[in-house]
């Protein structure tokens, strides 16, 4: 098969879809790798790197989609892309696709088979493809967290780990999955005062159990988020469905509530955020104020740690590429049933119900 990775053109994404390795790995399965110039450079990995790995380098996106059959990115294709894209490609990369009608729109128009990362599942409901990045995720909220609480960055003036006679900074997070119990690590580490929320017991549980009286978990429903939202110096929305839009936590009455200068990381924006107050913004303009609250609403934070994200990525992805690319498209889909779930367009339909729910549109298994 000919694998295609394009650079990517997102503001500020520096990552790339796959390591020189992860090309060396496909090239030694028998496979052709088409990549445009210049993809790796942001991520620290030069051309000669791809090339001694017997990659093809081509000298723009076009002639890399003209030629592949499997197209491998980070993130969604942009408006700029979708003629790109051609008529019946495979795509595999972060699509998010609950809120982007849009690109939706684009990919049924061209009967594009597209895979999302964020909706590969395995059959106990991990997902093997999000989870690193939202691993970074989690831990870049926290330090992304801090730099804004600071004064001279917009915040309120706080110092998460506080000081001697000094109360922490008390940081909520909603979600106890992994983005919200990654930022429970390194909000921990920090020392600051953490709160977790979650409708899943046995995920408290856990991390209850790992970080004793040094957190306070808490059944998440509208009263504890009230309660717990109106005194959060830094509040993380960590919530996530599958494919599916995000349910809104918190309103706009609520964030009014919060304290002047304090701070918003909704990492769940890219699936429509959980709070009613969160839009998508870029590292170009990461940041905006609303009833006088800090509110950053990146949606491929990873990207700003681009080096540590593509190897984390391609170490998730490189083993579904593999058998995609040695058993084609349609007979990897049919054996492998982590992969068929992540499967949401195909033929001019959508094929996921998450998905065909968030858009109202109808869908086929």
């Amino acid at each position: 098969m000919i694998v295609g990775i394009p650079k990517e053109i997102k503001s500020r994404e520096y990552r790339v879809g796959m390591t020189p390795a992860g090309v060396r790995t496909l090239v030694e399965d028998g496979h052709r790798v088409v990549i445009e110039k210049g993809a790796g450079l942001a991520s620290g990995l030069p051309d000669e790197q791809y090339r001694a790995a017997g990659a093809r380098l081509e000298p723009s996106a076009v002639n890399v989609y003209e030629q592949a059959e499997l197209i491998v990115k980070v993130k969604e294709p942009l408006a700029t892309e979708f003629e790109l894209l051609q008529p019946e490609q495979n795509l595999f990369t972060f699509l998010h696709l609950a809120a982007a009608p849009e690109l939706a729109a684009a990919l049924l128009q061209r009967r594009i088979t597209a895979i999302a990362y964020e909706t590969v599942q395995t059959n106990d409901g991990a997902l093997p493809l999000l989870q690193p990045m939202s691993e970074v995720a989690g831990r870049m909220s926290i330090q992304v967290g801090a730099h804004y609480l600071q004064k001279e960055h917009g915040g309120k003036g706080v110092l998460l780990a506080g000081a001697p006679g000094v109360r922490p900074g008390r940081v909520v997070v909603l979600g106890a999955g992994t983005v919200g119990s990654n930022a429970v690590r390194i909000a921990v580490g920090m020392g600051a005062d953490v709160t977790v929320l979650d409708i899943d017991p046995t995920r408290l549980a856990i991390l209850d159990d790992h970080y004793g009286n040094h957190i306070l978990t808490l059944i998440s429903n509208s009263q504890n988020i009230e309660d717990e939202v109106k005194r959060a110096d830094l509040l993380i929305g960590a919530v996530l469905i599958p494919g599916g839009r995000t349910p809104q936590l918190v309103d706009e009455k609520l964030v009014a509530q919060m304290s002047s200068g304090s701070v918003i990381i909704d990492v769940a924006v890219d699936q429509g955020g959980c709070i009613a107050t969160t839009r998508p913004t870029s590292h170009d303009d990461p940041v905006y104020h609303d009833h006088e609250v800090l509110h950053y609403g990146v949606a491929n934070m990873p990207g700003a740690v681009c080096q540590t994200s593509t190897f984390a990525l391609t170490n998730s992805t490189l083993p579904y590429i593999r058998k995609l690319a040695k058993l084609g498209i349609q007979q990897a889909l049919a054996e492998d049933a982590t992969l068929r779930r992540g499967l949401n367009t195909c033929a001019g339909q959508v094929r996921h119900q998450a998905v065909a729910e968030a858009l109202s549109l109808p869908w086929q298994e």
